[in-house]
């Protein structure tokens, strides 16, 4: 049910999202569109990128400043990390803020969570923080300083209940994502595609430093399946908003990865991420690679804690997509792993295709920006009524 209009000289409900990822910016929209259905005359403001602006929510800072991942990379911004803090803290109180939903992001939105309950204000997390891979501390700060905490992976209420989180299953947003707007033929014809022909799509990251690492390799890995099989034709998918200069001298064409190409590719090369599930939901199978900084990569092997990186291998229990992490990541070993999954008929990509069957059975059905926007009213109307 929606909120009524507020009277004439009512504050309006004022609800900050922050956001400072390519996936969150994408959850956040979504969530964004819910809290409006909810609360229509709600103010969305926040930290987030293009598609949260197009749902109405004014932005703070946007992510080609926040896209910043890895020990050393963000020991280098921490000047416009610690001046970004001041300015979001300073607008909680003078924007008066009624609830604070931070979305994944842990090195900022964990303190903006502490902050905004210490300031009195309700926090909603969404998206928790991957706790039971490393930094297994934050899960006290999150039963600290998050009322609520909505996980999208199955595994994680129970364990986040246990250390005395809030946590309730919602499902995963990506379910909710809209069929692409035109049929497989149409939309390869669009991007001068042969829809006959094997499309291998290359996803090298959301940020500028993710695809400054692995473009050159996964270029390199394509050329090796095209010499194997020239009939393979090969893109790159570029997330919305990213900077097309990041890719100048790319010898692949660049594809606009939200409109069809996860759900249209033959098969899929991606560094680790929201990226790999979200093939997986769509049944492309995919090989999963992630290199990062030697001084950062040092620091996560100790701390990591986990049998895969990919979510769809956490969420399935099992290797169903390959790895292939920091030296293991060379050309010849991504194009062998990857012809076999080219082929209409081989069992390797048929063995893939049913376990993300099974990863898909596993995150439930869609409705989670809804279940979402169904705890912020729960939690806003209990903070109202002092219960």
């Amino acid at each position: 049910m929606a909120e009524p209009a507020p009277a004439a000289d009512a504050r309006p409900l004022t609800i900050f999202i922050s956001a400072g990822e390519e996936s969150g910016d994408l959850h956040g929209a979504a969530l964004a569109r819910a809290l409006r259905e909810r609360f229509p005359h709600a103010r969305l403001i926040g930290l987030g990128g293009a598609r949260m602006q197009a749902e109405g929510v004014s932005l703070f800072a946007g992510l080609r400043e926040l896209a910043v991942m890895g020990l050393v990379e963000v020991l280098r911004h921490l000047p416009f990390f610690m001046d970004l803090r001041k300015r979001v803290f300073a607008a909680l109180e003078r924007e008066r803020v009624d609830l604070v939903i931070p979305i994944d992001y842990p090195g900022f939105n964990l303190r903006l969570a502490r902050h905004a309950k210490a300031s009195g204000i309700p926090v909603l997390y969404y998206i928790a923080p991957q706790v039971w891979a490393w930094h297994k501390s934050r899960v006290r700060d999150l039963a600290r300083d998050a009322d609520r905490v909505a996980v999208v992976l199955p595994f994680e209420e129970d364990f986040l209940r246990k250390g005395g989180v809030n946590a309730t299953f919602v499902g995963h947003p990506l379910l909710d994502r809209a069929a692409p707007p035109l049929p497989r033929g149409e939309w390869a014809r669009a991007h001068g595609l042969d829809p006959a022909r094997p499309i291998l799509a290359l996803f090298p990251g959301s940020r500028a430093q993710e695809v400054g690492r692995h473009l050159e390799l996964f270029s390199a890995a394509a050329d090796r399946v095209v010499s194997k099989d020239p009939r393979v034709q090969v893109v790159i998918g570029v997330p919305g908003g990213m900077d097309r200069a990041v890719y100048a001298g790319s010898r692949w064409p660049l594809v606009d990865s939200k409109d069809g190409l996860l759900q249209y590719a033959t098969a899929v090369i991606a560094k680790s991420g929201t990226t790999t599930l979200e093939a997986a939901l769509a049944l492309t199978p995919l090989i999963v690679v992630y290199r990062m900084n030697a001084a950062s990569y040092a620091v996560a092997r100790r701390l990591v804690k986990v049998p895969h990186i990919a979510l769809a291998n956490l969420i399935a229990e099992d290797r169903v997509a390959p790895e292939f992490i920091q030296d293991a990541a060379t050309p010849d070993a991504l194009a062998d792993a990857v012809l076999p999954l080219l082929d209409e008929a081989s069992p390797e990509r048929r063995r893939m295709i049913d376990g993300f069957a099974g990863v898909r059975d596993r995150l439930g059905g869609p409705g989670a920006s809804a279940r979402v926007a169904a705890l912020a009213a729960e939690l806003l109307e209990r903070t109202r009524s002092g219960r």
